[in-house]
């Protein structure tokens, strides 16, 4: 996944990137796995600074068919860029463009809305898709790795490490409680359409 704008949205999303890509390589694949963290669309910036904090939102159906709609434009722009390049102000360009095209103030506009929906979807029980909250999903999943006899050791202490201190830095809590009920309504469309290059 190439590098370009900012860095992951939460702790979550790396401890459920990392945590899932271990269990498919033993064979316990994770829907959350899929999740769209931040990272999905555009990863870290050039500089490893502090995250700004997360500006929560009432999202919208339009907004959510924008992101879906967006989706591919976005991945055929961003999938040509190397690991961990720079900003290239061509590259931005063309994402403020497909971010304009489908309804989007701008580029900074879809990646909020794409946290939004990342910080929500971070709550979800993959295996029953309902809201659960970010801490116990975590704890399903650390549950879920000591239980995998087929994992190396050496994968299970570092998946459990990134879930266990994703459990000491918990995502922020919903704000706007009307999302969850419309994320569950996308939830299977967005976890396709946001989620297919985390595995």
């Amino acid at each position: 996944m190439p590098a370009l704008l900012r860095p992951a949205l939460t702790a979550l999303g790396v401890a459920c990137l990392l945590s899932g890509a271990s269990l498919a390589s033993s064979g316990t694949a994770f829907a959350q796995a899929k999740q769209p963290p931040a990272s999905s669309q555009a990863a870290p910036a050039p500089t490893q600074q502090q995250a700004p904090p997360l500006k929560q939102i009432a999202l919208t159906d339009k907004q959510i068919d924008g992101v879906l709609a967006a989706q591919k434009d976005m991945d055929a722009i961003t999938a040509k860029l190397p690991e961990n390049a720079a900003p290239d102000q061509k590259v931005v360009a063309q994402l403020e463009d497909v971010a304009k095209k489908y309804g989007f103030a701008g580029y900074d506009d879809y990646n909020n809305v794409v946290d939004n929906i990342s910080l929500v979807i971070g709550g979800f029980d993959p295996a029953t898709k309902k809201y659960v909250g970010t801490e116990a999903v975590i704890k399903s999943q650390i549950a879920q790795v000591q239980a995998d006899k087929k994992m190396p050791a050496k994968d299970k202490k570092e998946a459990l490490d990134e879930l266990n201190e994703a459990l000491k830095t918990p995502a922020p809590a919903v704000e706007n409680k009307a999302n969850i009920d419309l994320v569950s309504k996308y939830y299977d469309k967005l976890i396709a359409a946001l989620g297919d290059d985390e595995n």
